[in-house]
């Protein structure tokens, strides 16, 4: 789960890393009355779950309240990466004198929590890593002994922090390092960290994303979910506790289990084919769930073809059998279907689809060739 920035700001003001003052507007006056109140120059940001801001004009500075009102009104109601921008954070501008970029992943490789470190910031971490590979540093931290004093400092050389504010680095790495961990974060980020031109460092920027199966501990991290920036079918697939992700392919996928769901999703794409989504319906796949499945799939208008891929293991195929029939006559659709059914009770499932005047084959790579050939003659 994302949150804003403003939101992330706040998470990481609790570890005592220092942040500037600022305020959300939803309104150019509000965002003028914030202003009014810090009394210095300001910069009103947009608080979309996208990056880029910058680029699409939507991060300006403001010298006075009235200029923060207009450049407020020009950025509410714009559109960045197709999010329509509804709140902007108004905060005190920094005097900058160097940026740093700071984060912390979970390295699944490694098996560790990365720290990520560059003298360069400010800027897309991604692209230097990809030109210049030598400025990333990377410090990984064991999760059973947590980050040591040592690997912050070490960190703090690498990076070249000036010897006066090497103490103050440590803290805040630190305290980047507490807020990942404690909120059971997949990505905790400062970019950019800066050393303003009175010697301090602050957290300009800040961003965290959130395991969304972790959030059941964190109620008060769950309150920042902003459902105005989720699409419409993974909120309607949360309600239903269906697991889905969009995609921007034509071929809708309806798997159970997460591992089948990748399988699939691979295999489509080994075949030239392009997913539309992740869905997983889990370990059941009864009426109800296929329905719900079904109505989410096609609701994505790309979709050209649909994939059922089932393998009948603690749910039995004559049981998904009945939930596809049902679940198609709750859902009237001239999408076609491919159906790959095997497992337990395999052949009185496709008897009952048989009856129903629907195939199911019985080799994966036979099914994905076929939805891709059919998707593509569409």
């Amino acid at each position: 789960m994302k949150i804003h920035e403003y939101q992330a700001k706040e998470v990481l003001a609790r570890y005592n890393i220092p942040v500037q003052e600022g305020h959300v507007a939803t309104s150019a006056d509000e965002a003028e009355a914030i202003a009014q109140r810090i009394g210095k120059m300001v910069v009103v940001k947009a608080q979309v779950h996208a990056g880029g801001r910058g680029k699409a004009g939507g991060v300006k500075l403001a010298q006075t309240a009235q200029e923060a009102h207009d450049k407020a009104a020009a950025i509410l109601g714009m559109q960045i990466k197709g999010i329509t921008v509804k709140k902007v954070l108004v905060t005190v501008a920094a005097d900058i004198a160097h940026e740093y970029y700071l984060g912390v992943v979970l390295d699944r490789a490694s098996k560790t929590v990365m720290l990520i470190g560059s003298a360069e910031g400010g800027v897309e971490i991604e692209e230097t890593a990809k030109t210049n590979p030598e400025k990333i540093i990377r410090i990984s931290a064991d999760p059973a002994l947590g980050l040591g004093e040592y690997q912050a400092r070490d960190l703090a050389f690498a990076m070249q922090i000036p010897a006066p504010l090497q103490r103050d680095f440590i803290k805040i790495v630190h305290g980047l390092y507490n807020a990942f961990t404690a909120s059971d974060a997949s990505l905790a980020e400062i970019n950019p960290l800066v050393i303003t031109k009175d010697g301090k460092l602050e957290a300009l920027d800040a961003k965290i994303v959130l395991d969304d199966n972790a959030l059941y501990r964190h109620p008060d991290l769950e309150a920042y979910r902003d459902l105005n920036e989720e699409e419409a079918a993974e909120i309607t697939a949360r309600e239903a506790n269906l697991s889905y992700v969009k995609l921007d392919g034509n071929i809708g996928c309806m798997v159970n289990g997460a591992g089948l769901a990748m399988s699939t999703m691979d295999t489509i794409k080994l075949y030239g084919g392009e997913p539309a989504n992740f869905l997983d319906v889990g370990g059941s796949a009864d009426a109800e769930r296929v329905t719900n499945a079904l109505r989410i799939i096609l609701s994505d208008p790309h979709v050209k073809a649909i994939l059922f891929n089932i393998f009948g293991g603690i749910v039995r195929c004559d049981e998904v059998a009945k939930g596809i029939i049902v679940g198609l006559k709750e859902v009237q659709t001239d999408v076609p279907l491919v159906i790959r059914l095997v497992g337990t009770n395999q052949a009185e499932g496709r008897r009952i689809l048989s009856e129903a005047n629907l195939i199911a084959l019985d080799n994966m790579d036979d099914a994905v060739k076929k939805v891709v050939e059919v998707a593509h003659s569409r």
